[in-house]
């Protein structure tokens, strides 16, 4: 399977950049150039459209923002070799890095994007400003995190027949949310598959790589989120999530004692689009504070 053909109606992406090996990474800017840097990396199944109102508040407050697509995700192309680990991810970012930033930047990751945050900064692959994590930790649920893989894999070869069909999949996932008045907005998330049939924009194969020993895995996380002290953090909760539990947060914030938490309550995971206004105001908040733009 192929990444597709795009929709009518996507948003071409501001720039392009080559990534790590083969890969196009594909981004929006909101800001200006030589203001304080921050890099936006979505969660798995996300695009960087999901961070619009994050990076046009965070521009209004001074900050020169960049959105990415993830690899194999969106408008930034497929992984031919299927180099899914996270420290592909993090090459891809330090291309785009030292491409377009003069300093380093502040992370902000959301789910999938957060880890490569986490790791990025907690093992100074990459060299940055402040941290903010957004509904993800050192450890999530395993049911939270099953039902999230579930709904990404459900539709894997077969696709949707209309745009119809994969609403009514979407509203099944996050039956929290108002279903759109126009299905317009699918255009970026979808693809037009070979086959005829709509296929969601991601590489199904987007996991590639990232098996191992859960327990090396885990203990690599508490190391990473014991080695932030450097770097001032945000942990943002989604009050409803069932990925990220409350006492996972928790024991982040005991792991990374100087961290800041927000709870923000009749959020899911995807928290930028349950309650843009309040996510966006979170994170303002902590940077003019923590890392000014000035």
């Amino acid at each position: 399977m192929s990444a597709g053909q795009r929709l009518p109606g996507t948003p071409e992406p501001d720039h392009r950049w080559d990534g790590h090996g083969d890969v196009i990474v594909a981004g929006d800017s909101f800001g200006m150039r030589g203001n304080r840097p921050v890099l936006l990396q979505h969660g798995a199944g996300q695009t960087r459209h999901a961070w619009k109102g994050t990076g046009q508040a965070l521009a209004s407050a001074g900050y020169h923002v960049i959105a990415i697509d993830l690899r194999g995700h969106g408008d930034t192309s497929w992984a031919a070799d299927k180099d899914y680990v996270y420290e592909a991810y993090i090459a891809d970012a330090r291309a785009v890095i030292e491409a377009e930033f003069d300093e380093p930047p502040v992370l902000v990751g959301a789910s999938m994007g957060g880890i490569v945050s986490l790791i990025a900064t907690g093992e100074r692959q990459l060299d940055t400003a402040g941290l903010v994590l957004v509904d993800i930790a050192h450890r999530s649920s395993r049911r939270g995190g099953a039902r999230v893989g579930s709904f990404m894999q459900s539709k894997r070869q077969s696709g949707f027949a209309s745009l119809e069909e994969a609403s009514e999949a979407i509203s099944a996932y996050q039956p929290h949310r108002k279903r759109p008045r126009s299905l317009d907005g699918l255009a970026k998330n979808l693809r037009l598959g070979g086959d005829g049939r709509y296929h969601w924009h991601w590489d199904p194969d987007y996991r590639a790589g990232r098996d191992g020993d859960p327990n090396e895995k885990y203990a690599r996380m508490i190391r990473i989120s014991e080695s932030l002290d450097h770097v001032p953090v945000l942990l943002v909760r989604g009050g409803s999530s069932d990925v990220l539990p409350e006492f996972a947060a928790h024991e982040f914030c005991e792991l990374a004692p100087h961290a800041e938490y927000v709870d923000i309550a009749g959020a899911d995971h995807m928290i930028a689009g349950d309650q843009n206004d309040t996510f966006a105001d979170a994170i303002v908040d902590f940077l003019i504070r923590r890392i000014p733009s000035i």
